[in-house]
């Protein structure tokens, strides 16, 4: 269906631009590690009520071997009907595409006849290629679907690229934004800089995926100046396109219109700023920082079965499992962080998302 973003509908792309909470979709499972499509749409529908922007699905949270399970399509589908059925037609659908090329291709044959408005690139498939290949990969995907660039840290299967690489990949014409999550602060403001200097800062929309700085990465200004110093710009990252946004959504969506609120040329409050290191320490725990992230996906598993979304943490891999001590981390930022959970706006609403009728009871706030 999309084929460029002037293909795209004008609300899904004002609300992309503006910046929004983007949740990378978990795969549900049962005990018998098939998908459970009743809460498999229901975490969809929870998404959509807490006020996310959108969806990114067959992404790292959604479990890459989906691919091998014959998973893609069916979970897709499912995510794309749902979030039209229950959040509207100007929620953003975002399409994780993988593998070498000829892979990457079908993928997004499939994402856009499902009616995805654009394919997150992942190159991890591509390690050890040229940037030269690599672009050209890129390039090809970027004639058949507005493509969003994904900066991943190699500690969970990416790896670095240059400034001149982000240079060349800014000035493709179909590309929609950049989701940064090098863990790296140098790295993520060559990206910012290749951004402004390809002239393509009024098409690319800046997201953050840096786990370790999602706050600040969304509340302060990033100076981007000339090659000869005497103009400067100031560049900002609107949105998030995260698996921490997984959990806890509304909290999540109402730290953001808070940002969103302050004018760019105003201070940000203390508070807010206060929120940051807050909103990191959580993601340690979630996210299983001390063990390199091995427990993620598990991590973001346990706080929706804590919440009752999910019935287990199963993943496709029966080796994914929670890290030893990561549970009791949960514990503690849940402990010591209550205005972080949204553990009371899902349980006034888990009967809601998990019924067949479900738009008929009311949403409770």
């Amino acid at each position: 269906m999309f084929r460029r973003i002037s293909d795209l509908p004008h609300p899904t792309l004002s609300a992309l631009r503006m910046g929004c909470v983007l949740p990378a979709h978990p795969l549900v499972l049962d005990q018998n590690r098939a998908l459970d499509p009743r809460r498999q749409r229901a975490i969809t529908r929870y998404y959509a009520d807490a006020g996310a922007g959108g969806v990114a699905v067959g992404v790292h949270t959604t479990q890459f071997a989906i691919r091998e399970k014959g998973l893609y399509e069916p979970v897709l589908r499912l995510a794309a009907e749902t979030m039209r059925e229950w959040g509207g037609p100007e929620r953003v659908l975002v399409a994780g595409v993988t593998g070498k090329t000829e892979q990457a291709l079908r993928e997004v044959d499939t994402a856009r006849g499902l009616g995805y408005h654009a394919a997150l690139l992942n190159l991890a498939r591509l390690k050890g290629l040229s940037e030269d290949e690599i672009l050209e990969h890129c390039q090809r995907v970027a004639e058949e679907m507005p493509v969003i660039g994904f900066a991943l840290l190699p500690e969970v299967g990416g790896f670095h690229l240059s400034y001149d690489f982000w240079l060349r990949f800014a000035r493709i014409d179909n590309v929609l934004a950049i989701k940064m999550a090098p863990f790296d602060r140098y790295r993520t403001l060559d990206i910012i800089r290749a951004v402004y200097d390809a002239g393509a800062d009024d098409r690319i929309t800046l997201y953050t995926g840096n786990d370790d700085h999602i706050g600040l990465d969304l509340m302060v200004p990033f100076v981007v100046r000339s090659a000869d110093g005497k103009t400067e710009k100031r560049a900002r990252i609107r949105g998030g396109l995260l698996g921490h946004w997984s959990v806890w959504v509304k909290p999540a969506v109402d730290m953001l219109a808070r940002i969103h609120a302050i004018a760019d040329d105003q201070p940000m409050p203390v508070d807010v700023l206060a929120l940051d290191s807050i909103v990191t320490d959580c993601n340690g725990a979630i996210y299983d920082a001390h063990h390199d992230l091995k427990g993620c996906i598990p991590g973001c598993l346990e706080v929706l079965r804590r919440q009752g979304l999910v019935e287990g943490t199963w993943c496709l891999d029966p080796n994914e499992v929670l890290s030893p001590g990561q549970s009791e981390q949960i514990d503690r930022v849940y402990r010591q962080y209550p205005e972080m959970n949204d553990d009371a706006f899902v349980a006034n609403n888990l009967e809601r998302w998990l019924s067949d009728d479900g738009q008929r009871l009311p949403l409770v706030a």
